[in-house]
């Protein structure tokens, strides 16, 4: 395990030096940008992303990139391994986007949840897999506007439990989660984490960054925050711990920000100033973990940090509870 030692918010997550690590002229068709992966780690150690690329006409599909040390030789699909299908899948008509993966032990299966765009604008979407090569499509589980979610990989007292980020019509959002007996049904929904208020780093909206990860201290989330400056949108990530038998319980939520835009390959893009995790790998250690992550729309990029150094992190500058300060 790490240091004890607690480290300031730059010292969390170090930014790979061979960053960015996929551009758009790695792949082997023609796209305009790859960026928010969802990541898994196999268990013959490969990492594989499942990338979300943007056409020419601005709708995206998702596509697999696997490498065995999730840094360097990435074996892309050589064409999408997951694309809009409006025949079969009407909700896909405009894309699909943002996945998590997670694995479920009980389903023996990935389960890949993304935003889908549907002609009512984007909701979310769950697909299973046990090889990222063959499918089930399960459609649309949240209708519009819904997005960034992600799949606890067990039950809770026999339910699943979703986090996902509903957007109402003022545009201010908050993370909710959503429980269910069978993948299928949603209810008792509720608010997990609130946007905060004013001139906060994240006070117009938050959202789900990579899945939930399981430690003994509880579930570690990084989650992403939006603020409105003069020049537009800026996108960070900070960190929050739920408990561990009950998730709708947050332990711990830092105030500051552990991530935010500061390389060029992060300000300067289709979208400027946005780092966008959707997935991580562990490293055999157990603590060292991997996060993969979009910048400025326009890459994919890695940078790296250890569990327990985070959660340190929190227990030193985090505050209990869920709900704003203002």
């Amino acid at each position: 395990m790490s240091s004890t030692k607690t480290l300031r918010h730059a010292e969390l997550l170090r930014r790979h030096p061979k960053n960015p690590l996929l551009t758009a002229k790695d792949w082997p068709y023609a796209v305009n940008t790859v960026f928010n992966p969802g990541a898994i780690r196999m268990t013959n150690g490969d990492t594989v992303l499942l990338v979300r690329c943007e056409d020419r006409r601005g709708i995206s599909h998702l596509t697999v990139a696997r490498s065995k040390d999730g840094v360097n030789d990435w074996q892309i699909d050589p064409e999408p391994t997951l694309a809009p299908d409006p025949i079969n899948y009407p909700e896909s008509v405009w894309g699909l986007e943002d996945p998590r993966i997670v694995w479920v032990d009980e389903m023996e299966r990935f389960v890949i949840t993304h935003t889908t765009f549907s002609r009512g604008g984007p909701g979310v979407a769950m697909s299973t897999t046990r090889d990222f090569r063959e499918f089930d499509r399960r459609g649309m589980l949240m209708p519009p506007e819904d997005k960034d979610s992600a799949l606890f990989p067990r039950r809770f007292n026999g339910r699943w439990l979703l986090i996902h980020r509903p957007v109402p019509s003022a545009g201010r959002a908050h993370i909710w989660a959503s429980w269910s007996p069978d993948l299928r049904h949603w209810g008792d929904h509720s608010i997990l984490l609130e946007r905060r208020h004013g001139a906060w780093w994240d006070a117009l909206k938050v959202g789900l960054a990579g899945p939930p990860i399981e430690t003994a201290e509880g579930w570690l989330i990084m989650y992403h925050g939006v603020r409105i400056t003069a020049s537009g949108a800026l996108y960070r990530v900070g960190l929050a711990l739920l408990d561990l038998d009950n998730p709708l319980k947050v332990v711990l939520r830092g105030d500051e920000y552990i991530m935010g835009p500061e390389e060029p390959y992060e300000m300067t893009g289709d979208v400027g100033g946005v780092v966008f995790p959707c997935g991580h790998t562990i490293a055999d250690d157990g603590d060292t973990i991997h996060f993969y992550y979009g910048a400025a729309d326009t890459s994919v990029c890695l940078a790296s940090g250890s569990l327990s150094e985070m959660i340190n992190w929190l227990k030193a500058h985090g505050r209990p509870g869920g709900i704003p300060y203002d």
